[in-house]
């Protein structure tokens, strides 16, 4: 009598992430229509091999979602104390657009936008954000009225603003980032004349 064995937690790991990788090429090119034959067959699996790891198809877009969240929380992370609090926003604004630039998860963002597990992940990202916004307005990097909301709706900014170009260079968020990021310098700030949102 023969038994089965399980893979190994590290090539149930790979099959995640090349699952992941599969499923956001395929939405990438199908949009939220890609079905889960279409993804299993991109990841060169059985369709119940999708469902082992996502229970259902709203379970892998969040787990998408929440992927890229993780990275950036991640980024935030390790710049946290830096020396130079203001190269630490810049260097985590631009992972964070360059990532946007590599990765358009728009529509999957709508999609998860009540998935508890995805607001989860974002609320831990905004607390990290807000810790690298509160040492740079320390140090007196940025303005006295910017908040971590502020930094988390803009960090996309320079890749919409590109979005709209005709004929866009594969750089040029970053001429945008670095209007953007001029515009957090507390130097000839004029007083906003809106508070800043309470949540994203």
């Amino acid at each position: 009598m023969t038994t089965s064995v399980r893979p190994p937690r590290a090539d149930a790991a790979r099959n995640r992430e090349a699952l992941l990788a599969a499923a956001e090429a395929e939405f990438a090119e199908r949009g939220i229509a890609a079905s889960v034959a279409d993804i299993a067959r991109r990841a060169g699996v059985v369709k119940g091999t999708v469902f082992r790891h996502f229970a259902t198809k709203e379970d892998l877009i969040a787990a998408i979602v929440i992927g890229h969240i993780a990275t950036l929380s991640d980024e935030a992370r390790k710049l946290l104390g830096a020396s130079d609090p203001e190269a630490a926003l810049r260097e985590f604004l631009t992972v964070a657009a360059d990532q946007r630039h590599q990765h358009n998860l728009t529509f999957l963002q709508t999609a998860s936008a009540g998935n508890t597990a995805v607001l989860a992940a974002r609320d831990e990202l905004i607390g990290y954000i807000g810790q690298l916004v509160d040492a740079a307005r320390a140090a007196g990097a940025i303005r006295a009225d910017v908040t971590a909301i502020d930094v988390f709706l803009m960090m996309c900014a320079p890749i919409h603003i590109m979005e709209n170009s005709s004929d866009p260079s594969p750089s040029l968020w970053q001429r945008y980032l670095g209007i953007l990021f001029d515009g957090l310098r507390p130097e000839g700030a004029s007083p906003l004349t809106q508070p800043a949102p309470s949540k994203p």
